[in-house]
């Protein structure tokens, strides 16, 4: 399953308007974000869509995909399978508190050069 989708947007402050008047009908709000950085929309299921500002220079990739695991084993064996089958390391498994308390991810790049994750939480 899907947990978490980001796109890239040109103009933050105005979509994040645009995506909180879209999502009014389903119910969808912001769940955290930083300003001039990122915002976070619950689409439920524990599920997020999230967009980031690009500004030409951003460390982080075109798209960026993370795929729910069912424990932290999954996620290590995502990671060494993703990097078996060509995938550049991005973050190696670990806890990732800055996102919350319980956040466990790898990140690879993968051959087009997009961010995928196995996040377990």
């Amino acid at each position: 399953m899907i947990d978490h989708v980001m796109i890239y947007v040109d103009n933050l402050a105005e979509s994040k308007t645009f995506y909180e008047k879209t999502f009014l009908p389903f119910n969808y709000r912001v769940s955290f974000g930083e300003i001039g950085k990122f915002w976070s929309f619950d689409i439920g299921n524990n599920a997020l869509f999230e967009i980031a500002q690009y500004n030409g220079i951003n460390k982080l990739t075109p798209c960026h995909i993370a795929f729910r695991a069912k424990n932290k084993e999954e996620v290590q064996h995502f990671y060494a399978a993703a990097l078996a089958a060509g995938g550049k390391c991005n973050g190696t498994p670990g806890a990732r508190p800055q996102y919350t308390e319980s956040y466990y991810a790898a990140f690879v790049i993968d051959p087009s050069g997009h961010n995928i994750e196995a996040v377990f939480k």
